[in-house]
């Protein structure tokens, strides 16, 4: 990616693509391409060839996506698969149209079996079953990684998939509803201490271990995979027998109870934390092998302790008087 490449960014106002918005603004990248979901809705095909027969970029990251937590994905199964399935299709078939010349798709680590051997390698795909409470959006992301596969191999195209592990940072949903873990908690830590609440109630037992990545580093990493050049990029993923895609993550995990204990410690919270053991836990375990991503030369920099720190920060610079997520901050 040149300085003056035209780069469109799909999901700009969420935390993945405002992420890598900052990480291209740090490169210099001046030519960028953004569109909200008022000015540009994914789900409607007219509306996405349209755009990329008029602005005709020349990379794109699709960080676009219908996203949150056990609750919402258990709740809103069919808005998970119909959105998620009706943006990847859209886009990476008008990328391939306007002849975009790479495009990287952010997939998830929900992709991978319940219980697939740890950490995850990329070749556990599709050995086992998925974890139910998230299995429409991971079929929809699923969809997503085969799809380039196919353009890749029927019509040349460069289209490269990573699957993050967990995301946290600016920009994160904090609605109690519809959020991940992470910034649930840190806002009903947060809520805690205010209202002078002596405990907090996490759901599910609090063994479940996950791994956790900062925004930022994904960008980082996301930005790094893009400016390969064709030699490494042909012998790592298009014309290799190694998966096509490539784990993003820190390598290292936490217990959710560990996890709640240390984001309690950072906001100030005082009192005592529960685990509502009624509530599903989900995946038992989900940490990702990353060492393709290491061989390759990037590492993440970012520590859990200062993430959170940091996010705690954005928070409450940003957070709306009734401690809701701005307007906007969806990855759609």
């Amino acid at each position: 990616m040149r300085k003056d490449s035209k780069i469109y960014v799909a999901g700009h106002r969420g935390l993945a693509g405002s992420a890598i918005l900052r990480c291209l603004g740090k490169k210099g990248c001046r030519n960028l391409v953004c569109r909200n979901h008022n000015e540009l809705d994914l789900t409607r095909q007219a509306a996405v060839e349209a755009f990329f027969e008029e602005e005709r970029p020349d990379f794109v990251f699709l960080a676009a996506a219908k996203v949150g937590g056990i609750l919402a994905n258990s709740t809103l199964p069919a808005e998970f698969i119909y959105e998620n399935l009706a943006i990847q299709t859209h886009v990476l078939h008008a990328a391939w149209k306007s002849r975009v010349k790479r495009l990287l798709f952010l997939g998830s680590s929900c992709i991978y079996p319940r219980l697939a051997p740890q950490p995850i390698e990329e070749s556990h795909l599709l050995t086992g079953e998925l974890e139910a409470t998230n299995e429409p959006y991971a079929v929809a992301k699923i969809a997503g990684i085969k799809m380039c596969e196919s353009y890749n191999r029927q019509y040349g195209t460069r289209f490269l998939s990573v699957m993050p592990t967990n995301l946290y940072g600016p920009n994160d949903n904090f609605d109690l509803e519809s959020s991940h873990v992470l910034p649930a908690l840190i806002r009903r830590f947060h809520e805690a201490k205010e209202s002078g609440a002596d405990t907090v109630t996490v759901w599910g037992t609090g063994k479940p271990r996950r791994e956790f990545l900062h925004g930022d580093d994904m960008a980082e990493a996301a930005c790094f995979l893009m400016d390969l050049s064709d030699d490494v990029l042909d012998g790592e993923f298009f014309r290799s027998p190694l998966p096509s895609f490539i784990n993003i993550g820190t390598g290292t995990d936490i217990a959710i109870g560990e996890l709640a204990a240390l984001i309690g410690e950072i906001v100030g919270f005082r009192g005592e934390i529960r685990f509502d053991d009624t509530k599903p836990d989900g995946t038992p375990r989900k940490l990702l092998d990353v060492s393709r991503l290491r061989r390759l030369g990037w590492e993440a920099k970012i520590g859990l302790r200062e993430g959170i720190e940091r996010t705690y920060r954005w928070f409450l610079e940003n957070r709306r008087a009734d401690g809701g997520p701005r307007e906007g901050e969806e990855q759609r």
